[in-house]
């Protein structure tokens, strides 16, 4: 039996305080000035969609702790997006985790791919998408 994949897991450090990367990943307006367009609140329980490539993803949120962490569910096939904050010296180091990956052969339906390819794109994306994240805040 295959095992799943791994976690994407991205860790930056970011030259601002906490509090305003905390601002730029907890706020609809924020998050769609880096990631995508999307409707979320930061409220355990809030159902939201964000709008992929692939068309709306409903999304789920799963945790709040400002300005520490925000978890939310993404899409239907079992996955979790973590943004985990923690301040280092008057930065904030960032981690974003991408978890809840299925066996590497699993066709995920949206995009009519394996799983794996899906999470080695994915992983590319993300390693853009935080640094573009990185450049917002620190403008």
């Amino acid at each position: 039996m295959e095992s799943t994949l791994q976690d994407i897991k991205q860790t930056l450090v970011i030259n601002a305080p906490i509090q305003k990367v905390w601002d730029a990943v907890s706020t609809a307006e924020a998050i769609g000035t880096w990631f995508m367009p999307n409707d979320f609140q930061a409220v355990v329980g809030h159902e939201f969609l964000i709008q992929s490539p692939f068309g709306p993803s409903p999304c789920k949120v799963l945790e709040i702790d400002p300005p520490n962490k925000l978890s939310f569910a993404w899409d239907e096939d079992g996955w979790f997006v973590s943004f985990i904050l923690k301040e280092v010296e008057g930065k904030t180091e960032f981690t974003l985790i991408h978890g809840g990956w299925k066996e590497s052969d699993y066709i995920l339906p949206k995009p009519n791919m394996k799983s794996s390819m899906v999470r080695d794109n994915m992983a590319q994306g993300w390693a853009g998408i935080c640094e573009k994240l990185r450049k917002v805040v620190e403008m």
